[in-house]
């Protein structure tokens, strides 16, 4: 035994029967260490997912308990578990507004999407709270059906229609702000509709129709967290969305036919911004609108 276990000590002089009861000891422990069949095959009835795979002895040799893989079960138990983790889930909306983290108590978890974008005042709240954003990785790629928002003025009236086809050719659900008829309406009220929408998370993206596209433009950039682009190229409309990630476009009836409507229409919402580079000139934008609005609520 000094072998093994080291040399004894002085006044460690086991005698012979001392060592038979510890063998005796042993030989006991490991004849009952196995639960018998019966009693394993119950557990794994009791739980059904469970992946049982049974260990069978040589002919003649002794039955060996059965194996039961828990791994499954186990592992959609802790993803029950950390999903109760969080305070509130609003990984659905593309933007977080002061409605969504109010009310939040400090150090609170929020999950959102990856891509999700906080209005200045949520942005606020989450920073004096210390809230803790887990951003939610999409499953859904650029080509997956998003809810636009569209909109125009009574001269974008009749290409807005057409976008509304050309959507549903794509694969997307039009949220149509109107206007609905080419009766003299001011551009104005309808971009900003669409861009409240997209502001708010009603909507994924928002595509807004005038005269020339500016005026709207101009219109659904005040409003917070919207970045609206008008587009006179492809070239344009795809950098507008790969370096700006513009959410709002915005379309002049009178610059463009439908077909080149169309092309535009394909190549914005079939890019999206990828690089880091991009993301954080973008961040620096948002930061700018921030800072203004953070000085006017002093």
């Amino acid at each position: 035994m000094g072998g093994v276990h080291g040399p004894l000590m002085a006044d460690e002089s086991p005698t012979e029967s001392t060592r038979d009861r510890v063998r005796a000891l042993v030989r006991e422990v490991l004849k009952n260490a196995a639960p018998a069949e019966e009693e394993v095959g119950a557990a794994v009835a009791a739980q059904p997912d469970a992946t049982a795979r049974p260990q069978t002895a040589e002919a003649g040799g002794p039955r060996l308990a059965r194996v039961v893989d828990v791994a499954p079960a186990a592992a959609e138990t802790r993803a029950a578990e950390a999903e109760k983790e969080y305070a509130r889930d609003e990984s659905s909306k593309t933007v977080i507004t002061e409605d969504d983290v109010r009310g939040l108590p400090d150090g609170a978890r929020l999950r959102v999407a990856e891509s999700a974008r906080l209005t200045p005042l949520a942005a606020d709240i989450v920073r004096e709270r210390r809230i803790e954003l887990v951003r939610r990785v999409p499953r859904r790629g650029p080509r997956a059906e998003k809810i636009v928002a569209v909109g125009a003025d009574h001269g974008g009236y009749p290409l807005k229609e057409e976008l509304k086809g050309l959507l549903a050719e794509l694969g997307h659900r039009a949220r149509d702000f109107g206007t609905n008829s080419t009766e003299a309406v001011d551009y104005p009220d309808f971009a900003h509709a669409v861009a409240r929408a997209v502001s708010e998370g009603e909507a994924d993206l928002g595509i807004v129709i005038d005269g020339a596209g500016v005026g709207s433009a101009m219109t659904a950039n005040k409003v917070p967290g919207v970045r609206a682009a008008a587009c006179y190229s492809v070239k344009v409309a795809v950098n507008s969305r790969e370096h700006n990630d513009a959410n709002v476009l915005t379309l002049g009836s009178g610059t463009i036919t439908p077909d080149e409507m169309r092309d535009r229409v394909r190549a914005w919402l079939a890019t999206e911004i990828r690089e880091d580079r991009h993301k954080r000139r973008v961040a620096k934008i948002d930061a700018v609108e921030r800072q203004y609005s953070m000085s006017k609520a002093r």
